[in-house]
């Protein structure tokens, strides 16, 4: 049987249309009525069904432009909206119309030009959606084909932004058959990826060779747009990936235009200690402990293993920008200090450059919560894409990040790595002074099953540090997540469906990095 679609009806005289009401039930739709703004908001967080909203212009209180203008910046921002008003004035019109309304009809209403309204946007956005879904039917070979005809590093980095693409599409298809095979095609392609990176990784961190790393992002992407008269903004976010970046690009590029988009793979590990610090110094995790080792702390070592990223930064900008210039350095890791930012950021356009830390995830839930919750609130990668996009929209950082539209500056945005949603545990056995981090292990005597990782048994090999003598890194490919044998179940059921980093996938590796500048 047909799934009705569902109306929202906000009017604060929706006594007076029993006839449409009537009509529209007549049919065949469902109607849901309220009298009020606030009561349309409070049903579209309730309800996650509803097709379309009519919304009258002029209801008191919240008025019809007010709870518009709600309902795109929150969770429903893609749902149809027909304005429906009293007024003809032309300012009314074009604040709807510029806020993204689908249609917009003149009181009184007659129910055929309700009719012909609802078949626009509904039947188009079944049609859309079919359209995607057929499209996608017919690119899924080419992917398949491109998974398996060895690609090199450029060419994996296409594959998994057509995947991404593909994932953005299908977002708002409703279509759970078509969604199911890109997940698992999205499996398969970290599967050929995993084998990959295994395969080369110690020889781009031996040669060079290779994509551009964690290590020659300044150096490359950076410090060669270095410019006297314009300041230059790095913004890192802290597990930004790149289908979280095409969600905000829309919303950032309406101030700024974007004037290069590339990309870097992070060093493994893929955790903020190691790709974060080789980032900012312009090292490998083991020249840092070489020439800074009062500046680095290993796995085991207690204390903070972030804390010197501003003074990493002043010593890779003395090695490789040949001029004095200006440079400030900012960590936000809380809500105060994201309020304290959006203070002063106007302040930063009197240094060369201003390098700036947001620890997204801090930020997207507003505190360091238990993973229950967080799992609650992203349980898969559309809803991480969904609450991405509203943390971002009425965030202390795009009230910042408006700010410096109004000035003369360079932007560059990007991230130290991504995270990957775990789905296969991997048991792991190994002593009490090896890391507790699910996707990759450092430590003596570590037994684990060599199918599911990259082993390196000479850390230097990847320019990694050596805590021990017979330290060995492990690095977990795919969805896998290690596990140790006590209590097994519970952490394999704690984590499984989670979020995490450090090991080896499109989702980890491969970052986005895009200069801006004001329109």
């Amino acid at each position: 049987m047909e799934q009705k679609i569902k109306i929202l009806w906000a009017d604060d005289e929706i006594d007076m249309l029993k006839p449409q009401l009537f009509f529209l039930e007549k049919k065949g739709y469902e109607v849901i009525t309220v009298t009020n703004g606030h009561d349309a908001i409070d049903v579209l967080n309730e309800d996650n069904e509803v097709d379309v909203v009519f919304l009258d212009e002029s209801m008191p209180g919240l008025t019809g432009l007010e709870t518009l203008e709600r309902i795109k910046a929150g969770d429903n921002a893609t749902i149809p909206v027909v304005m429906i008003t009293k007024n003809e004035a032309e300012n009314i019109m074009e604040e709807a119309i510029g806020a993204q309304i689908d249609d917009y009809l003149i009181k009184p209403v007659n129910p055929n030009q309700i009719l012909l309204s609802l078949k626009k946007i509904v039947d188009n956005k079944r049609l859309v959606s079919e359209k995607t879904a057929s499209d996608y039917q017919q690119q899924f070979r080419n992917i398949v084909l491109e998974i398996h005809e060895g690609p090199d590093f450029n060419q994996w980095v296409d594959i998994y932004k057509k995947i991404i693409n593909w994932e953005l599409r299908l977002d708002s298809s409703n279509n759970p058959e078509m969604n199911e095979i890109l997940t698992m095609q999205k499996q398969e392609a970290n599967k050929e990826f995993s084998k990959y990176i295994i395969k080369n990784y110690k020889g781009w961190m031996q040669s060079g060779d290779g994509p551009l790393r964690s290590d020659q992002l300044m150096k490359e992407k950076v410090f060669p747009h270095l410019d006297d008269k314009r300041p230059t903004i790095f913004l890192l976010l802290d597990n930004l990936r790149y289908d979280q970046w095409k969600i905000i690009e829309p919303i950032i590029t309406e101030l700024y235009r974007i004037e290069e988009e590339d990309y870097f793979f992070s060093i493994l590990p893929t955790s903020t200690q190691y790709s974060r610090n080789s980032i900012f110094s312009g090292l490998l995790p083991a020249e840092i402990q070489r020439i800074h080792p009062e500046w680095w702390l290993n796995d085991n070592q207690e204390g903070g293993k972030n804390m010197k990223e501003k003074e990493l930064l002043q010593e890779q900008i003395k090695r490789l920008v040949r001029k004095e210039i200006k440079s400030d350095y900012h960590k936000v890791t809380n809500v105060s200090k994201a309020k304290s930012l959006n203070d002063n950021v106007l302040n930063f356009v009197n240094n060369d450059i201003t390098a700036i830390v947001y620890n997204f995830i801090d930020m997207l839930s507003h505190a360091r919560t238990e993973m229950e919750v967080l799992k609650e609130l992203v349980g898969d990668e559309k809803a991480y894409r969904s609450l991405t996009r509203s943390w971002f929209i009425n965030s202390p950082l795009w009230s910042s990040m408006r700010k410096l539209a109004s000035r003369d500056v360079q932007l560059v945005v990007t991230t130290d790595h991504g995270t990957i949603r775990v789905k296969q545990p991997s048991k792991v056995i190994a002593d009490r002074d090896t890391t507790t981090n699910l996707r990759y292990k450092v430590g003596k005597n570590i037994k684990y099953n060599r199918k599911d990782v990259l082993e390196v048994r000479d850390p230097s090999e990847v320019g990694l540090p050596r805590p021990n003598v017979s330290s060995t890194f492990i690095f977990a490919k795919e969805d896998l997540y290690f596990l140790y044998p006590n209590n097994y179940n519970y952490y394999n059921n704690l984590y499984r469906d989670t979020f995490q980093h450090g090991g080896i996938s499109l989702e980890e590796m491969i970052c986005p990095v895009i200069r801006l500048s004001p329109k």
